[in-house]
C-alpha cells in the first residue's frame, strides 16, 4: 500500500470496527457457552470437551484481534504506511479462526453421518474440503509471518487466501444443504416430530446461510478492495459466527423437545386403556384386571368368558427419536 494514499476509514476503520464486532460476538459466546453448561451437565464428555475447545479458541482469537489492534493504533501511531504490514497477531488470527471452523466443520460432518445412516461418501467429502480449507489457512499464516507485509502476499499468493475462503464457502453450502435434505427425508411421523424436525431444518439454514456470507463477504472484499482492510475487519467476525451457531445448534435442543411435547396428543399418541368385560347371560359388565373369577363368570356350560378390548399404544420409534435430535 501507497503511504500517501492511505484511505484510514477503510483501513484502520475497518479493523476497528471489525474488532468491535467481533469482541460482541464473543461476548455472546460466553452467555452461550455458560448456558450449555448449565442446562446440558450429562452431555458426553466429547461433545463438551468440543464446546470447551471452541470457547478457548475463540477467547484466544479475540485475544489476537486485540493485539492486532494495538499495534495499529497504539505501536504504529502516526505511520500510515504501517497500515500495509501484518502483525504476527494478525497471522495467528487466520490460523485461528481455521481451526475453529474446522472444528466446527467437524461436528456438523458427524451430523450428517448419523442423519444419513452412516453415509461415508458424503461424510469424507465434507471433512476433505473442510481439511483442505484448513491447509491452505495454515500454508496462509505460514506465508503472511514470512513475507511481513499485505502488498507482498497479494502479489504473489493471493490465489492462496482466496482458495481458502472459497473452500470454507463450498463445506458451508454443503453442509446447509446436507442437513435440510437429511431432515426434510426424517419429516415423516408424528405432528409434533414435524414440527421438531421443521425447526431443526430453519436452524440448519439459518446457520449454514450466516456463516457463508460472512465468509464469501470477506472473499469478495478481497478480490475488489485489493487497497484496503475491509475483507479484514469482516474476517474478524468470521469465526464469530461459527462460535455461535454450533452453540445456538446445542442449546436449543430442550427448546425442540418442548415443543415436541407440548404438541404432543391423544391423536399422535392413542393409549386405550385395557378393559375386560364379563359376560353374564347375555349382558357385560366391566371389572379391574386382577379381580378374582366367580360363579357369575362362568356360563351356562362351565367356562369362563372374557372378552379383551384391544389395547393400542403408538410411540415414536427410537430411531425417529434419534433422528430428531441434532444431538
Amino acid at each position: 500500500m501507497d503511504a500517501l494514499n492511505i484511505d484510514v476509514p477503510k483501513t484502520f476503520g475497518a479493523l476497528l470496527l471489525g474488532g468491535l464486532f467481533a469482541s460482541l460476538l464473543t461476548g455472546m459466546g460466553i452467555v452461550q457457552v455458560f448456558v450449555y453448561f448449565r442446562q446440558y451437565p450429562n452431555d458426553v464428555p466429547r461433545l463438551k470437551a468440543l464446546v470447551t475447545f471452541v470457547w478457548i479458541l475463540d477467547t484466544c482469537q479475540t485475544s489476537f484481534i486485540w493485539a492486532a489492534l494495538w499495534e495499529y493504533f497504539i505501536d504504529f501511531y502516526g505511520h500510515s504506511e504501517k497500515a500495509d504490514f501484518v502483525p504476527w497477531s494478525i497471522s495467528l488470527t487466520i490460523l485461528s479462526t481455521a481451526v475453529l471452523t474446522f472444528a466446527v466443520h467437524c461436528f456438523y460432518a458427524h451430523r450428517i453421518y448419523l442423519l444419513s445412516h452412516k453415509n461415508l461418501y458424503l461424510t469424507v467429502l465434507i471433512l476433505f474440503l473442510a481439511l483442505a480449507r484448513l491447509a491452505s489457512a495454515c500454508a496462509t499464516t505460514v506465508k503472511t509471518l514470512d513475507l511481513h507485509f499485505f502488498s507482498a502476499f497479494k502479489d504473489s499468493l493471493w490465489w492462496l487466501f482466496t482458495l481458502g475462503l472459497a473452500l470454507s464457502s463450498c463445506v458451508d453450502v454443503l453442509i446447509t444443504a446436507s442437513l435440510c435434505f437429511l431432515l426434510q427425508s426424517n419429516r415423516a411421523g408424528t405432528t409434533s416430530l414435524k414440527l421438531v424436525i421443521d425447526s431443526l431444518i430453519r436452524y440448519a439454514f439459518e446457520a449454514g446461510i450466516l456463516t457463508c456470507a460472512g465468509t464469501f463477504i470477506s472473499m469478495i472484499c478481497w478480490l475488489t478492495m485489493r487497497h484496503n482492510l475491509i475483507f479484514l475487519g469482516v474476517y474478524f467476525v468470521v469465526s464469530k459466527l461459527y462460535t455461535n451457531s454450533l452453540l445456538v445448534i446445542l442449546n436449543t435442543r430442550n427448546q425442540h423437545r418442548a415443543t415436541r411435547a407440548s404438541h404432543s396428543s391423544d391423536r399422535d399418541f392413542p393409549i386405550l386403556q385395557l378393559e375386560t368385560r364379563r359376560k353374564v347371560l347375555g349382558q357385560s359388565h366391566s371389572m379391574p384386571i386382577g379381580s378374582p373369577i366367580t360363579s357369575r363368570d362362568y356360563d351356562g356350560r362351565g367356562k369362563v368368558v372374557i372378552q379383551i378390548e384391544q389395547s393400542i399404544h403408538h410411540d415414536v420409534s427410537d430411531e425417529q427419536k434419534a433422528r430428531s435430535d441434532i444431538n
